[in-house]
């Protein structure tokens, strides 16, 4: 601890330091690993001179510009620090667009001043200030860097003193520009139960867009998230990769341009699609960050960076500790009354989880919520179902000994609701035209103060009356269609703000809960895998990656998502999705992240209900580990017939490792070679345990060998995982700590 704070110190020290090379001035942003050099040229622009492996030698930054020879078409502006549209210098995407108050559509934006100072909370924060030559238009591009995580974030704050509205047409908040030259792209595409599909593109000359336009539910066709190997392919212990996303939860724009010299721009933002916004002058508009680290060692390093500093700096409750759960939904969908509710508590206290979760239905009385097509918005207790109200069902769960949690879609409206009849001015639709619904429904109108008055107050009530609630599921399924604001309209507010102030209001209303209900749980949830932006995981303990509960499709879908989120963050149910996979496995896939079952608990055979309760007391021993440990890929699924895995705590003193069998032909390989342990210390001893037994299995592993850390990891371990033995969890422990 006292290495990363005289760390931190220095960095702080050198990033303060203003470097002079003649009448340049050079800006290195500096983590352990990583810099990004700013500076100056001879018209005062300010240019990105380097991005790379950062240097011992402070003052030789100053001397990197010259070793570069792009001096020719373009090349030579190419590296702007933040690209302007309408100047005839410009050769690449703009970062920024405006039209200025006399109609001029040109920017130059010319080195004011900067400054760096450490923050509280242990980052470093440098602010570059960029002022128009002509008009009194500034930017300030900020860079806060976590050093010992290696880890960036970078946004814009634009704000004007002309006499009258700029028209901001685009407003990004990063623009990098990287000097290597064979670049591949990982994007996840999807839709519902299809999340996190990775797609791999070589980048070659020319545009790669990654962008959403659906405004709520924003990436439930595509992900924030994104890997970029920057000297051909990265692999999991080796390569030059950075990771990272935008982290904002309305519609959002990526763009990599790789240009003629095989050099690459990266502009990141809010997706200008109709969303040109109007800036009134004094009145600073702050873009969403953009968030990033970068490996020199792999993709392996650079997800421990971010999911370290998930749990760290971002992540609700990141280094805390979350709550098993039985949920009611695929025990009875909306078919359920107080007493059958009652009777599911006791499968939840004999299973031995933390909470019982209440799913959707439990609400609406004119318009019951029987089914999705009607009663969303009116958060009343359904009297027909509850007629002793939450209050009851929350005593009664405490008596079990399990706390109570329950749904809400406060975002969202069914036409079939009173909500609807009385307030259609709150929702969001063109009068005009016909009502598009997506699940029956509609988007209520986040950017309209009285609408985010109601939704805290549907959080609120809740909790005022129940004030030992102890979890909330959030969910949020519907994009918006026909986008137009009532309130927006009432207020002389262009329509092109709604996109913006949609996301703004969301906040707005998050926020709010958090100042009054900071420790209470809650899941982020959209039809699945629809929202993941680590701005909204702020607010959030953990969320809800997909519908799609097989196991061996979430064994490849929770492998894609680690690249960017830390278990901890991630909610893993055991469901009936797949009958034809065994309790076991799909207990085993679920254990790593939060553990949630989704069953008819008590349905389950006495043989199933004693491997369940052993398995969540397995999971109480080693989820710590999950949780807050660092987690190691070993056998990729997509290039092996198996998944393999494994998840090792700070001091190298305990471990869990969990291998998959995904491809059940007679022809596969997985039990002939040794597995490659990672992350041990290889002066230590070991034993490796096989848990998770299904009752009177016997296990394949000799309990009492032991093997050195060196030897696990450099010769490497067999599971033995074969068509008979599809899930094996083994327990590491070292025998001489």
């Amino acid at each position: 601890m006292k290495k990363n704070k005289l760390l931190s110190t220095i960095l702080f020290l050198l990033i303060s330091v203003v470097i002079a090379k003649s009448q340049n001035v050079t800006i290195p942003i500096i983590t352990e690993n990583l810099a990004t050099v700013l500076q100056t040229d001879e018209n005062n622009r300010l240019k990105i001179v380097y991005f790379g492996k950062s240097l011992t030698n402070l003052t030789e930054y100053a001397r990197v510009e010259e070793v570069f020879n792009f001096d020719s078409e373009g090349a030579d502006s190419n590296n702007s620090a933040f690209s302007v549209a309408g100047i005839n210098n410009n050769f690449v995407e703009p970062a920024i667009a405006v039209v200025h108050v006399d109609g001029n559509n040109s920017l130059d934006l010319l080195y004011n001043s900067h400054t760096s100072s450490k923050m509280d909370d242990g980052s470093i924060l440098t602010t570059v200030t960029l002022k128009d030559a002509v008009y009194p238009f500034y930017v300030e591009l900020n860079y806060k860097v976590w050093s010992n995580h290696d880890v960036v974030e970078q946004w814009s704050v634009i704000r004007h003193i002309e006499n009258g509205e700029v028209l901001l047409n685009k407003y990004a908040s990063a623009n990098l520009y990287l000097n290597n030259k064979d670049y591949y792209l990982t994007s996840y595409n999807g839709a519902w139960a299809k999340e996190m599909r990775p797609v791999e593109t070589h980048l070659r000359q020319g545009m790669h867009t990654i962008e959403t336009r659906l405004g709520t539910r924003a990436n439930l066709l595509t992900s924030p998230n994104f890997m970029l190997s920057l000297d051909g392919k990265s692999t999991e212990t080796t390569g030059t990769v950075m990771l990272g996303q935008i982290a904002w939860n309305g519609n959002f724009a990526m763009q990599f341009e790789t240009d003629v010299f095989k050099n690459m721009h990266i502009v990141a933002g809010i997706n200008p699609y109709q969303s040109a916004y109007h800036l009134k002058p004094n009145t600073p508009f702050e873009t969403p960050r953009f968030i990033y680290t970068m490996s020199f060692e792999g993709n392996g390093k650079g997800s421990r960076n971010l999911q370290n500093w998930l749990r760290s700096h971002v992540l609700m409750d990141g280094q805390g500790s979350r709550l098993t759960l039985l949920n009611n939904w695929e025990a009875t969908y909306f078919d359920f009354d107080q007493d059958k509710l009652v009777s599911l508590f006791s499968g939840a206290r004999e299973l031995g989880v933390d909470l019982f979760l209440l799913d959707d239905g439990w609400f609406a009385n004119k318009y019951p919520r029987n089914d999705d097509s009607a009663g969303l918005g009116d958060w009343k207790v359904n009297k027909d179902k509850l007629p002793d109200g939450i209050p009851f069902l929350v005593r009664e769960a405490e008596k079990e000994g399990v706390k109570f949690g329950i749904w809400i879609e406060p975002e969202m409206v069914n036409p079939e609701s009173e909500l609807y009849e009385n307030n259609p001015d709150w929702v969001i639709k063109q009068d005009d035209r016909p009502e598009i619904y997506f699940r029956n429904q509609l988007v209520l109108d986040l950017s309209n103060p009285e609408v985010q008055d109601f939704v805290f107050g549907i959080v609120d009530g809740l909790l005022v009356e129940n004030p030992t609630l102890a979890f909330m599921k959030w969910d949020c399924n519907s994009p918006i269609f026909n986008a137009h604001s009532k309130y927006l309209e009432s207020q002389n507010i262009p329509q092109s703000h709604m996109y913006v102030e949609y996301s703004k209001g969301l906040e707005k209303v998050l926020k709010r809960i958090r100042a009054k209900y900071p420790s209470i749980h809650m899941m982020l949830c959209s039809g699945g895998g629809g929202r993941s932006d680590y701005n909204l995981l702020k607010y959030f303990t953990e969320f809800w990656m997909s519908d799609n509960t097989d196991p061996l499709e979430r064994v490849f879908m929770q492998w894609n998502y680690s690249y960017y989120y830390p278990s901890i963050a991630t909610a893993n149910h055991v469901t009936n999705w797949s009958i034809d996979k065994s309790l076991k496995f799909k207990i085993d896939v679920a254990s790593m992240g939060k553990l949630g079952f989704d069953i008819r608990a008590n349905e389950l055979s006495d043989t199933d209900m004693k491997f369940a309760k052993q398995t969540i007391k397995n999971y109480d021993d080693f989820k710590q580990i999950i949780w807050h440990g660092d987690m190691y890929r070993l056998l990729d699924p997509y290039q092996n017939d198996m998944a393999s895995l494994m998840y090792v705590n700070k001091d190298k003193t305990e471990g869990v490792m969990f291998n998959y069998l995904t491809n059940w032909r007679y022809l596969s390989e997985t039990s002939l070679r040794p597995i490659k342990l990672q992350g041990l210390d290889k002066d230590k001893n070991y034993r490796l345990t096989e848990i998770n037994l299904y009752d009177s299995q016997n296990s394949s592993i000799d309990h009492e060998r032991v093997y050195s850390g060196e030897f696990l990891m450099n010769v490497g371990f067999n599971p033995l995982v074969n068509n008979y033995r599809t899930s094996v969890v083994i327990k590491i422990a070292s025998i001489n700590n």
